[in-house]
């Protein structure tokens, strides 16, 4: 297994038969997978960029209702 930091974030990969998997420790759902580690890691960066900006915006919905 094989870990990096994205965005100040730790990022797992691990080589499966079919591919890599990839996840982010510190947020649970965030997931991806590729056929070769390049797409793993390309993939991974545009799932996390998607959490966050769901979750901001959830926020922001959250906080104007009060």
């Amino acid at each position: 297994m094989k870990k990096e930091k994205i965005s100040g974030l730790t990022a797992g990969y691990r080589k499966i038969k079919e591919g890599y998997i990839a996840y982010v420790e510190e947020i649970a759902g965030v997931n991806a997978q590729g056929d070769n580690l390049k797409e793993a890691k390309e993939n991974l960066a545009d799932v996390l960029k998607l959490v966050l900006e769901t979750n901001r915006e959830m926020a922001e919905k959250e906080h104007i209702r009060y």
